[in-house]
């Protein structure tokens, strides 16, 4: 009996391991398959702006290391703008048409979009936008076309900006887990939450200053295009003028009530298509494929683009977290290259790691001996997002850039309150004084908390020390604009924390001309490591392809996941924190 099932689990164990080697087989050849389809592009198409995933500044790279293969993904920000900057001067491409509703991308992403798309138009061809509703993103990139349509039965939300802070000191006392909190600076609000049941004035001052700043940014770009002044605009606000279709085209916010097949009429007059065919679409990403295999330049030089996109965590990091050790890699590839000229850091996060951050800081102070180095800031390079580029030769960020944010905290959870209720007691034995250090069922000690911050403002110290070095000021000067406060772009440039407004392209093309370089190419880093384990999900069908965060995410809803991902976050934090003081949600 024990001979059979024992023959029988042989049996089932070749089976399936049969049934995973043809599978990875079946991956094998779809990658390559898709690496080899080229994309074709119609006579007479209309690039479609249609965003509908959320949007990286990198696509990225991927070397597939079971196969020993490798492919790049065309979906991020970086080849969406070199896309349409191809597109300008493609005599296929006879328009655009911008249809993306609930755009999900960040404030400082949809300007470099926008810019891009005003840039497009130079070349004399149409940009037309539709939509059944518009968010206030999708009006701010849609307010850039020559003709802005909305459906019958549609809404514009148009109404300026908030933000929402959540506060859990009540639930803490309720629930008996608490949050011991250590900090230094005053706006560091990422543990006000837990310390208060109401905003401080400061954290209000500082969240109002740069919900107007970053609102005022985008009422210039609607204003210039749609020929409205910026106080006109805030009084439609203020009163919901536009918030049907027939009251946003008395105030000039669109052009035209049309539903989509009347729309269609109009972008094949806009380009002199036939009346009797179909409009013929090409998305953005496809286009986007179709323009980097097309017009891969060579030039004998190298200006290497490195994304830091995500939290900054201690470790080696990926394609959603910024590590030290694949940001180290890519700045040392670089440096090591006698062809790159220049390297320009893309920064589009909200910090982290304070120790993460100071190792890559160190690498780029090493680079720097060698060769130029840029900073472009997305929409966040704040607090170790921005500890890692207060050290570049030269800092660029969009005007709505949310940066700053100079100050460290450490929060430690504390269970002491909950285990006294639910019965649980704990006792300890030590060798020495310090020995236990801290425990979450014991109440913080005088001793421990003194250590700890200790640590915070020897942390701080540095942050402080790095950031006067790197922009030539004092420490006090930089003591008096850091405390844990957020900027914008534009305020950030005021004080002194950047050099200039501008992109990605502005950055890049500054470190070319420092560089020393006219002919050059564009290497983008880094290029990330993955295996048929990670790419499982993208080929399997519907409920197995989908991976556990997608689930929870459908069954609980997008906040409360939200929720959880903030949770698991401070959970797995490690040492002290050089991170954004909230999460900062612009509605």
């Amino acid at each position: 009996m024990k001979f059979l099932r024992n023959l029988l689990a042989s049996v089932l164990g070749c089976f399936i391991a049969l049934g995973v080697l043809f599978f990875m087989f079946i991956i094998f050849i779809s990658l390559a398959g898709n690496q080899d389809n080229v994309v074709t592009v119609p006579d007479k198409a209309i690039l479609e702006v249609s965003i509908d995933k959320p949007l990286s500044d990198y696509g990225g790279k991927f070397d597939f290391t079971d196969f020993g293969m490798k492919f790049e993904k065309y979906d991020g920000l970086n080849h969406y703008l070199a896309a349409i900057k191809n597109a300008k001067n493609d005599d296929k491409i006879k328009g655009i048409s911008i249809n993306s509703n609930y755009l999900p991308a960040g404030i400082a992403q949809t300007k470099a979009l926008r810019d891009a798309l005003e840039d497009f138009k130079t070349s004399g061809k149409f940009v037309y936008a539709y939509g059944d509703f518009y968010s206030q993103k999708d009006y701010y990139l849609a307010s850039v076309a020559d003709s802005v349509f909305v459906n019958p039965v549609g809404d514009i939300d148009f109404k300026g900006l908030s933000s929402e802070v959540l506060f859990f000191k009540d639930l803490q006392e309720k629930s008996g887990v608490k949050f011991e909190v250590i900090r230094h600076g005053k706006y560091k609000s990422a543990v006000e939450p837990f310390l208060s049941n109401e905003m401080s004035p400061d954290n209000r001052h500082q969240i109002s200053e740069l919900l107007f700043s970053v609102w005022n940014s985008m009422l210039d770009g609607i204003a210039e295009t749609r020929g409205l002044e910026s106080d006109r605009l805030n009084d439609i606000a203020d009163t919901l003028g536009a918030r049907t279709p027939a009251m946003a085209l008395e105030v000039n916010l669109v052009d035209r009530i049309a539903y989509f097949d009347e729309y269609e009429t109009s972008l094949k007059n806009a380009g002199a298509l036939e009346q009797d065919k179909d409009v013929e679409y090409v998305s953005l990403r496809e286009y986007a494929e179709y323009a980097a295999k097309k017009s891969k330049k060579s030039g004998k030089d190298k200006i290497a683009v490195i994304y830091a996109e995500g939290e900054i965590v201690y470790g080696e990091g990926g394609k959603e977290l910024v590590g030290q050790g694949i940001v180290v890699k890519a700045l040392k590839k670089a440096r090591e290259d006698d062809k790159v000229k220049a390297i320009v850091l893309r920064i589009n996060s909200p910090g982290g790691s304070a120790l993460a951050s100071d190792i890559i800081w160190r690498e780029i102070e090493i680079t720097k001996r060698n060769k130029p180095v840029v900073v472009s800031m997305g929409n966040l390079a704040a607090s170790g997002g921005y500890y890692i580029a207060s050290g570049a030769d030269k800092i660029y960020a969009e005007p709505n850039t949310i940066t700053g944010s100079i100050g460290v905290f450490g929060m430690l959870p504390n269970f002491k309150e909950l285990a006294d209720r639910m019965g649980i007691h704990s006792e300890y034995v030590t060798t020495n004084e310090q020995s236990l250090g801290y425990s979450v069922f014991q109440p913080l000690s005088e001793d421990y908390e003194k250590v700890t911050r200790e640590s915070i403002e020897n942390i701080y110290s540095t942050f402080v020390g790095h950031v006067a070095d790197g922009r030539d000021m004092t420490r006090e000067e930089v003591d008096a604009i850091g405390q844990g406060r957020v900027w914008s772009g534009t305020e950030a440039l005021e004080i002194g924390l950047v050099d200039e407004i501008g992109g990605l392209e502005d950055a890049v093309a500054y470190a070319a001309e420092t560089g020393g370089t006219t002919d050059y190419t564009i290497q983008d880093f880094p290029v990330y490591t993955t295996s048929v384990q990670d790419i499982m999900d993208k080929f399997i069908g519907v409920s197995i392809g989908r991976t556990k965060e997608e689930i929870l995410k459908e069954e609980i809803g997008e906040q409360a996941y939200r929720v959880l991902q903030n949770i698991k976050v401070l959970s797995a934090q490690k040492g002290a924190q050089a991170r954004m003081p909230f999460e900062l949600i612009i509605r």
